[in-house]
């Protein structure tokens, strides 16, 4: 059972930027980013694999990037030029998919972080 642990949430102006991390308990092929707000699905916005090759949603495209640190079993999200659409519950998810695509469902994945919150105000 690969447990994920987040950090790096909180509150920040439009334009503004966070950080955030997902260390991992073992190594999976294929780490995301999701986020939810109240009454709408979760969201895959980034996905990367064990080589570092990512891929995006259009909603974050050009604005966040994502990357993993394998020796540390760490998953990173940089998000700048950050929006209130952007205001969300940040989640990250792992599994050992053959290929990672941004495109997979929640219910795809078997490991989850515990959410982090994201607020950006205007």
């Amino acid at each position: 059972q690969v447990q994920l642990v987040e950090s790096g949430g909180g509150s920040v102006q439009a334009g503004g930027s966070l950080r955030l991390s997902c260390t991992a308990s073992e190594f999976t092929f294929c780490m995301a980013w999701f986020r939810q707000t109240p009454g709408k699905e979760r969201e895959g916005i980034a996905i990367i694999n064990k080589w570092g090759t990512p891929i995006y949603s259009n909603s974050v495209k050009g604005r966040f990037t994502i990357s993993r640190d394998n020796a540390r079993n760490t998953l990173y999200l940089q998000m700048n030029n950050l929006k209130p659409e952007d205001t969300a519950t940040y989640y990250c998810a792992a599994d050992n998919f053959v290929v990672c695509r941004v495109s997979r469902l929640p219910q795809e994945y078997n490991y989850w972080g515990q959410g982090t919150q994201v607020s950006v105000s205007s």
